[in-house]
């Protein structure tokens, strides 16, 4: 069973397989409707996936 982590770093990878150069963006997107709409849960999940994302795309090191 993958950790919760584990799963973060999944939902990253797949989105930049998908969405290539544009993940950081859609991601982004994501996020500013969810804070629109309130879900602090789904805000939270999502700067997550941003962070492990945006080391997965720079290539730096991962998020603590």
């Amino acid at each position: 069973m993958m950790t919760p982590d584990q799963f973060r770093w999944a939902e990253a990878l797949a989105l930049e397989n998908l969405y290539g150069d544009a993940a950081l963006r859609f991601v982004a997107e994501r996020i500013r409707a969810l804070a629109l709409s309130g879900d602090t849960a789904g805000v939270e999940r999502r700067r997550r996936i941003a962070d492990r994302l945006e080391a997965l795309m720079y290539r730096t090191s991962a998020p603590a």
